[in-house]
């Protein structure tokens, strides 16, 4: 592996990483205030490492729900992850198995982005800087989690002091981010129409998924807006 390439994946995860750690320590409050003691609450965001589905998770633990209908909830939420596996699988096929397996693992929405902005600048996708990026994320994550829940108390009401809009927030950063792709703006608009309807309709956290899968669908009906342009100058990379 190459160090350079760890270092600067290190660089890269940190900033997300702080953007994160409020949302970790909320999600350890609203663990702890659901019952769960501290090591479950770190052990969940050890190897589940998905945090809007562990907030699904929590919030159906203190409704005392079937484990079935929990599973299958946060595989509604966590199904846009299956989209994104596919989206960096040929950026990765000179991963090992092993390394592939960590990779998938490490796959959350902001190492997803930062993955295909990475591969569309013209840069290789490392391992060593796919690691590096995701290993102070989650690390951070872990930890904030398990402060969250010792500090829990402290915070409150999360309602109350605008907290509970972290998620949302967060979820748009990431997609604003995307904001100069082809038909950005109508396959957005068709994801976030259809997922309003199936909230209204179907419920939460269904209309996550039906959501992702309208604007996947609508995106691959719609030609691509530079399919008919000229070809653009020599750009910084020296690529034509």
């Amino acid at each position: 592996m190459s160090r350079a390439d760890f270092f600067e994946g290190l660089k890269g995860g940190t900033p997300v990483a702080i953007a994160a750690a409020p949302f970790g320590a909320l999600f350890g409050a609203l663990a702890r205030d659901q019952g769960m003691s501290l090591g479950e609450l770190t052990l969940m965001s050890g190897t589940v490492y998905a945090g809007a589905s562990q907030m699904v998770g929590i919030d159906l633990f203190g409704h005392n729900v079937q484990a079935w209908l929990i599973v299958l909830s946060i595989l509604a939420v966590n199904f846009r992850h299956v989209l994104y596996s596919a989206a960096i699988a040929r950026y990765i096929r000179h991963f090992s198995p092993v390394q592939k397996f960590f990779t998938f693992f490490l796959l959350v929405d902001p190492q997803f982005a930062e993955t295909v902005k990475r591969h569309e600048s013209g840069k290789p996708v490392t391992f060593a800087w796919y690691l590096g990026f995701a290993a102070v994320i989650y690390v951070v994550w872990v930890m904030l989690s398990l402060i969250g829940g010792l500090l829990g108390s402290m915070i409150g009401d999360p309602k109350a002091i605008g907290l509970d809009i972290l998620l949302p927030v967060y979820f748009l950063g990431i997609v604003i981010g995307f904001r100069k792709r082809d038909n950005f703006l109508p396959v957005v608009i068709a994801s976030a129409g259809v997922s309003a309807i199936a909230y209204r309709y179907v419920g939460s956290p269904w209309h996550v998924s039906i959501g992702a899968l309208a604007g996947v669908a609508l995106a691959a009906m719609l030609p691509p807006v530079k399919a008919n342009r000229k070809p653009d100058l020599v750009n910084e990379n020296h690529e034509v």
